[in-house]
């Protein structure tokens, strides 16, 4: 049952709106192998998005596990479930942190309008990226993100992996990272997908959730 969850989590976040419904097509031939889109849920009627974005209600994988640093300076381990229960969380990715983009942009942008998201209900701001703790609370501390967004490192990329939104950088000498994106969490049930093509960001911004609140 958690493989077939998982593949089914891989299919929503990895490919876009065309080629899955091309490969629907082609499955739908064969009666061995079974399918499931969300975008046959939801998206069927309706005309293609002018952005790539994504409403799906997407489980998150609650029993998948993050680190970070707290206040006090203690390395803790917190579960997914246990971040997103009950609560209206974004959570956004990055490829790299220290990277210029993810430095310059998206990351202070969403400290920048933490308190404006907050005032639309969300309860907590989270930022995922593949690299270990150590080198978050780092990163975190020099964009002083404080209180404001919570850094989490899937050192071995496993999160990142189980909903399908890894990003092979191998030829740029960064191994396995997360594809750029936002979404909205509310509960364990991804409300919102903002996922990014490539190293863009375009759909992904503070700005961009704020507008979908």
């Amino acid at each position: 049952m958690g493989r077939k969850k998982n593949s089914e989590r891989r299919r929503v976040w990895g490919r876009e709106r065309d080629s899955v419904r091309e490969k629907e097509e082609e499955k739908s031939q064969r009666s061995d192998t079974p399918f499931f889109s969300f975008f046959d849920l939801n998206l069927a009627s309706r005309p293609p998005p002018k952005k790539k974005k994504r409403r799906t209600p997407l489980q998150l994988p609650g029993d998948a596990k993050l680190s970070y640093f707290d206040a006090e300076n203690t390395m803790q381990e917190i579960s997914v479930d246990e971040l997103t229960r009950g609560k209206r969380v974004v959570l956004f990715a990055v490829p790299g942190a220290f990277t210029p983009t993810c430095s310059l942009k998206h990351l202070p942008g969403f400290i920048e309008k933490s308190d404006e998201l907050r005032a639309k209900g969300v309860d907590a701001i989270a930022c995922v990226s593949v690299n270990d703790p150590f080198v978050m609370d780092a990163w975190g501390r020099s964009v002083d993100a404080g209180d404001k967004v919570l850094l989490l490192a899937d050192g071995s990329a496993l999160f990142t992996k189980a909903i399908g939104a890894e990003l092979d950088l191998t030829d740029k000498g960064l191994g396995i990272r997360s594809r750029r994106y936002a979404a909205l969490v509310e509960d364990g049930t991804v409300k919102l997908l903002n996922l990014e093509e490539g190293g863009a960001f375009t759909v992904s911004s503070a700005d961009e959730i704020l507008a979908a609140l």
